[in-house]
């Protein structure tokens, strides 16, 4: 039960057994049947770490969604949202603010070329869910092109567009979405046999599929510029600067979903950048504050922003821009300025958590491909080398899922919280982790990985 504590101020009970007792009795928790789960209570956390109320710590491989980029408590980070609680908690979006307009003057100057006007939401589906409002606004165009290998968000609009299995609970959907297969050499849809034939390959295969749909009739490409829950699949060079020239030449709008991919993670402020390619709309969240305080958005090109000079946008959020979010963000973008995050996320990820990752591969035959950069990586879990049978079937559950769930209890035994998709783990600690903690963290996955060895062809 609630309680007043010395100073008068709001407490509650912190205590395992309340906290556990409480959360099972009124939290409906995401993505999970409740009468299967027991979640773990978590009491507090620093840098790349959190630990339970019985003060067992865990390295964080999972930047809890990969959003916590900054690290847990980043100590200014901590007191720029005090600060800004103690000026002004809470603005509508009719207003002008000083939070919110360095937040969205900032973004626009971190943009790639020349996108610098801010749309705010509270997170990356709902930023998706504008995007396509504005791009199906400026084009008069109704279709939205979206990936198999992909995940845009929950809400009604983000669940369509989403290719992969959490959709399915959702359909029928919003009308207008057409799919395609993005490219992925290691289990690629076209045959190819270099990454320059999968590009090639699947930029056909998107314009053949543009084609059918009818060029006229679409508004819109949506693309993770690297594919995140769905496998971190890096895109071949020249598959996204081919995405934008397809997209010019039809007349249609190339969006960007950055929500997993942006403000760090790949060691750009936006991942596009690193292949120096310019979206019309480009999603954001997750790392633009880490989540300390929910926030999102759309960066909007001025051809894009044009359009609503004289025609009112038809959409609003009460929360968009919400003060202490865009103080978090701004105090966010100093800290990455300052401290040289991403030089540290290119370092690591080039010298550090590449050349372990492909060491582990070497030695576990259940290793089938490494992929990634900066601090955004995959092991791609199978049975046998030779057919790349997974490790798991495609969206397993149950028994079916038993040797992924077997690997991530032993990675969790030994102090180590895994990011687990299907069958793939994840390697995605926060942007300040260090090398000694990867190297920690690895020697962690190296013994666990002999668990999924066991349920290989050579195990």
């Amino acid at each position: 039960m609630s309680m007043l504590d010395e100073a008068g101020l709001l407490s509650f009970p912190t205590d395992e057994e309340t906290v556990r007792k409480n959360d099972m009795a009124h939290v409906l928790h995401s993505w999970a049947a409740q009468g299967h789960i027991d979640a773990m209570p978590i009491a507090g956390g620093e840098g790349a770490w959190f630990w339970d109320p019985n003060g067992r710590r865990y390295l964080d491989f999972s930047s809890q969604l990969v959003n916590v980029n900054i690290g847990y408590q980043h100590p200014r980070l901590v007191a720029a949202i005090q600060e800004q609680a103690g000026r002004m908690v809470s603005v509508s979006p009719a207003f002008a603010n000083d939070a919110r307009s360095e937040a969205a003057r900032l973004i626009a100057e971190l943009a790639p070329g020349d996108l610098d006007m801010v749309f705010f939401t509270s997170g990356g589906a709902e930023a998706n869910e504008m995007a396509i409002r504005m791009a199906r606004v400026h084009t008069g165009r109704h279709k939205i092109l979206a990936a198999y290998r992909s995940y845009h968000g929950s809400t009604a609009g983000a669940a369509a567009l989403t290719g992969e299995p959490r959709r399915w609970a959702t359909e029928p959907g919003m009308p207008g979405v057409a799919r395609f297969w993005g490219p992925n050499l290691y289990r690629s849809p076209f045959h190819a046999t270099t990454e320059a034939e999968e590009c090639d390959r699947a930029l056909q295969h998107l314009r053949d599929t543009i084609v059918a749909e009818g060029a006229h009739t679409v508004a819109a490409v949506i693309l993770e510029t690297v594919v995140g829950t769905n496998g971190i699949l890096v895109p071949p060079d020249g598959y996204l600067a081919g995405v934008r020239a397809l997209c010019d030449e039809l007349g249609i709008l190339y969006i960007a979903d950055e929500v997993m991919a942006g403000f760090g993670r790949c060691g750009e402020w936006f991942a596009v950048d690193r292949w120096r390619v310019q979206p019309d709309l480009v999603c954001f969240a997750k790392g633009v504050n880490s989540g300390y305080v929910p926030l999102g958005g759309v960066v909007l090109s001025p051809a894009v922003a044009a359009t609503f000079e004289d025609l009112a946008f038809p959409g609003g959020l009460t929360y968009s821009g919400h003060p202490l979010a865009c103080a978090a963000a701004v105090a966010s973008i100093r800290i990455f300025r300052e401290e040289g995050i991403l030089e540290h996320v290119r370092e690591l990820g080039e010298t550090v958590i590449g050349p372990a990752l492909r060491d582990l591969a070497d030695r576990h035959p259940s290793v089938g491909e490494v992929r990634g950069l900066g601090v955004f990586w995959a092991l791609e879990l199978i049975r046998d080398r030779s057919t790349r049978e997974p490790l798991v079937p495609f969206n397993a559950s149950g028994a079916a899922a038993a040797p992924m769930a077997e690997f991530g209890t032993a990675c969790k035994a030994a102090g180590l919280w895994p990011f687990i998709h299907m069958n793939r783990t994840h390697v995605c600690p926060p942007c300040v982790v260090t090398a000694d903690e990867i190297h920690q963290g690895v020697a962690i996955l190296d013994r666990a990985l002999e668990v999924a060895d066991r349920h290989t062809t050579s195990g």
